[in-house]
């Protein structure tokens, strides 16, 4: 059996591998990390989330580094928060028994003023978002000039959320020699294009098929009406007893949406958003991490820094607007060698996505019937009675209460007691599944995209009716790389920008619209100065009560900057 060992790792560090219970390399590490030991060249790495990808270029990053210099010399990227702070604690708990290496997150929606304050005590390795990363270089509050590796950790992830310049301007500040270390789910060509210009005749692992999904997979589909997804939900989650799921939303909106009808149902269940503060994300990471959540209800770009094994499913309670997310999202289940099921609620116009999906992930989805309540109540009692059997007893414990409660029993016979058990245990459950309707839709029209204009549309359902949103009109588009994602982000790491409520967002050819929390116009214009996309200067303007155009020059008469009053004149 291979062990770090055995691939050159330090035995301080595999000494703080042992202690937090890893042993046994999985196969990234194996083929990774003597390379970046050995070679220390340029690395494409392929490889589905959960495949130990952090370990693979983290060890070899900290005992490669001089811990006697200051200055840093190890850079990761990560697309989101939530993926920073975890590949930071993990390299942290990696490199505990080396004192003398301090390991630095930046990221967007934390104050600025303390990671300023952290970087000049100096740190060797530095994990950053690039939007955040970008803005402490153009302050010179942060030195990358002597670096000596660059990570793209989830460089799919990174640039469909429009960070390519950000990237670009980043890279332009490290030195040219240097070793470039690009890790991705998948190989898009913006990846390719990424490797193609910054990379020189990389080495490449491949862990499984490009592009495709995790092989302990299993993808499953149920048609239901647009009206019903939340009954579905319910019946899926009750048929699958003991299930350790999360289930990914749209929109932050609607996450704590489901999440409250789910809590409100006695769900063990929590939401995970860019609402919420990042004591609020870590505590309820850290819930769901111990398993005193069972059920997660989370947006694509929260659940990127959440690192669980042993999830058995992930519920797509909507389907993502880029299918690239898919992979991601699946990748979260089916990890480190156990199965697990991919979950796509869809309506029956929706089925032309399950096909563009399967062609993506090369893998076919099994079409599922919502399981009828009797069906769910046999499941659950069966899962009762096997649990019921599996209990050890101490009998230390129970026997000096046994007699007083075997008399009092006494006068029930052995059907009776029976009935009285599952009654206990299950009436609410049979009440709630009596007469229980059939909630499969036909596949009538499964072949049509839900619009046919060219737009995308993300709809945010809102909790507070009379919540008042402006619409801001923003001039890239599809053509742009523009993704929600990307929209969504810029405002929440703008100062204050986590209590910024977002609605709905339409992406066109040439242009964006986006509504945001109309207490909040200054914020979310200011989110959006100096930022480019793709090498698109944006402007953003509030939009007047007419419907904008599909693309509107920059002054265009129609859209007064900052003035949520405007009339079309």
């Amino acid at each position: 059996m291979t062990t770090f060992s055995d691939l050159g790792i330090k035995d301080e560090i595999v000494q703080g591998l042992e202690s937090l219970g890893i042993v046994t390399p999985t196969q990234i590490q194996s083929e990774v990390i003597p390379l970046l030991l050995e070679k220390q060249g340029d690395l494409i790495s392929l490889a589905q989330t959960g495949t130990g990808k952090t370990a693979a270029f983290g060890l070899p990053l900290i005992q490669l580094t001089d811990d006697s210099n200051k200055n840093t010399q190890m850079l990761v990227l990560c697309p989101t928060r939530e993926l920073c702070v975890q590949v930071a604690r993990d390299l942290q708990e990696y490199a505990k028994n080396i004192r003398k290496i301090n390991i630095l997150s930046i990221y967007g929606g934390a104050r600025i003023e303390q990671q300023m304050q952290a970087l000049r005590k100096g740190a060797q390795i530095i994990v950053a978002t690039p939007g955040r990363l970008n803005d402490l270089i153009r302050r010179g509050r942060v030195d990358i000039t002597h670096i000596r590796y660059v990570v793209f950790d989830e460089a799919d992830e990174m640039l469909q959320m429009g960070f390519q310049d950000e990237i670009n301007a980043i890279l332009e500040q490290t030195p040219a020699e240097k070793n470039t270390l690009l890790f991705s789910a998948t190989m898009p060509r913006e990846v390719a294009a990424i490797a193609s210009k910054y990379m020189t005749n990389p080495a490449e692992v491949t862990v499984g098929k490009r592009n495709a999904g995790a092989e302990n997979v299993l993808h499953e589909f149920y048609t239901v009406h647009n009206q019903n997804r939340y009954a579905a939900l319910k019946r899926i989650l009750d048929n699958a007893p003991g299930n350790y799921s999360i289930v990914f939303c749209r929109t932050r909106v609607e996450t704590q949406e489901i999440a409250n009808k789910l809590i409100q149902d006695n769900y063990n269940a929590d939401a995970l958003h860019g609402d919420l503060s990042q004591a609020q994300r870590d505590l309820v990471m850290g819930k769901f991490r111990s398993k005193h959540l069972q059920i997660l209800v989370a947006t694509d770009v929260a659940a990127r820094g959440l690192d669980v094994n042993d999830l058995t499913h992930v519920v797509n309670y909507n389907l993502p607007d880029d299918f690239s997310n898919y992979t991601h999202r699946s990748g979260r289940t089916g990890r480190a060698g156990r199965k697990g099921i991919s979950v796509a609620i869809i309506n029956p116009r929706e089925r032309y996505k399950i096909r563009e999906i399967e062609k993506k992930i090369k893998k076919k989805f099994a079409q599922c019937k919502v399981p009828s309540g009797t069906v769910i109540c046999q499941k659950q009692l069966l899962n009762l009675v096997d649990t019921v059997t599996k209990v050890e007893v101490d009998s230390a414990q129970i026997d000096p209460l046994y007699t007083e409660v075997a008399e009092l029993l006494a006068s029930y016979d052995h059907e009776e007691l029976i009935k009285k058990f599952l009654s206990l245990e299950f009436n609410q459950l049979l009440k709630y599944y009596r007469n229980a309707p059939d909630l499969n839709a036909s596949d009538r029209g499964k072949g049509e995209p839900e619009r046919r204009d060219g737009r995308r549309k993300l709809q945010a359902r809102q909790t507070d009716r009379t919540q008042q949103f402006t619409r801001f009109f923003l001039n890239v588009g599809r053509r742009d790389g523009i993704m929600p994602q990307r929209l969504i982000g810029a405002i929440n790491e703008a100062p204050g920008g986590g209590r910024i409520k977002v609605g709905k967002i339409e992406i066109m050819r040439n242009s964006a619209l986006i509504e945001a929390d109309s207490k909040y116009i200054p914020q979310v214009l200011s989110a959006f100065q100096a930022i480019t996309i793709n090498g698109k200067p944006v402007s953003i303007e509030v939009a007047s009560k007419g419907r904008a155009p599909k693309a509107a020059p920059k002054g265009n008469p129609r859209f007064l900057k900052g003035n949520s009053n405007t009339r079309r004149k």
